[in-house]
């Protein structure tokens, strides 16, 4: 089930959304921000856009800086959702050394 960010006043009621979307566990972790039919995906690992079109620069900034103040919950709900897929990348375990014979 897909997770949504409550964004502040008056942003939800403009359209605006930010959320992680189901489906998407192949992708890079990202929170997708929403403005009726556009999207963008914002990193939750960079905190940067992950695509150019349409323009980062069209998302206002009271937008970016709620979906950013909300990242930690919005990396909660990645790694709930796509475990396999961590937002944090967790350390390769060291491969077992092989026994010498004598």
């Amino acid at each position: 089930m897909a997770f949504t960010l409550k964004l502040p006043a008056p942003w939800e009621s403009r359209g605006w959304k930010a959320k992680i979307r189901d489906r998407e566990r192949v992708e890079p972790p990202h929170a997708t921000i929403m403005h009726k039919t556009r999207a963008w995906r914002f990193g939750l690992r960079t905190q940067q856009f992950l695509d150019t079109e349409p323009d980062p620069k069209e998302i206002p900034e009271e937008v970016i800086e709620a979906t950013r103040d909300g990242l930690h919950l919005l990396q909660q709900a990645w790694d709930r959702m796509y475990p396999e897929n961590p937002v944090l990348s967790k350390t390769p375990k060291e491969p077992k050394a092989k026994r010498k014979h004598k």
